[in-house]
């Protein structure tokens, strides 16, 4: 059975605030690399709760950017939401993988709290925005 649009975005936004508070909770302990990355991940769940709560079967994929995108087909509000938040798209990877980045350089060392505390402000726009959009 498939869960009702509404349903389905709450459970969606729920997971989404809890990673935001995972972020918040490695910030505290100058995890900032993992605090990027809990963003970035909170943000995507954000944006799916939204797309969820469109009424979508299936939503696939990563990127903020196109989450936002996609999104704006419903709303034009994620479409100007798209030019800041996107930037947590590097993130995804970068944030933990040292591959991601040039060697010798490790995410542990490059990501600094000016970062962390960027990608949570981005973070809490979006779901700030989210919530707004689908009245939770």
């Amino acid at each position: 059975m498939t869960p009702e649009p509404a349903e389905e975005a709450v459970r969606w936004l729920t997971q989404a605030r809890a990673e935001l508070a995972v972020a918040r909770d490695l910030a505290g302990h100058g995890h900032f690399h993992a605090v990027c990355f809990h963003a970035q991940q909170a943000a995507e769940l954000a944006l799916k709760a939204f797309l969820y709560g469109k009424g979508e079967q299936v939503v696939i994929g990563h990127s903020v950017q196109a989450l936002c995108d996609w999104a704006g087909r419903f709303d034009a509000a994620f479409v100007e939401l798209a030019k800041t938040a996107a930037k947590l798209d590097s993130y995804y990877i970068g944030a933990r993988y040292p591959n991601g980045l040039p060697a010798p350089a490790i995410p542990a060392r490059i990501f600094k709290r000016a970062d962390a505390d960027e990608a949570v402000a981005l973070t809490e726009r979006t779901l700030a925005e989210v919530a707004i959009k689908l009245g939770l």
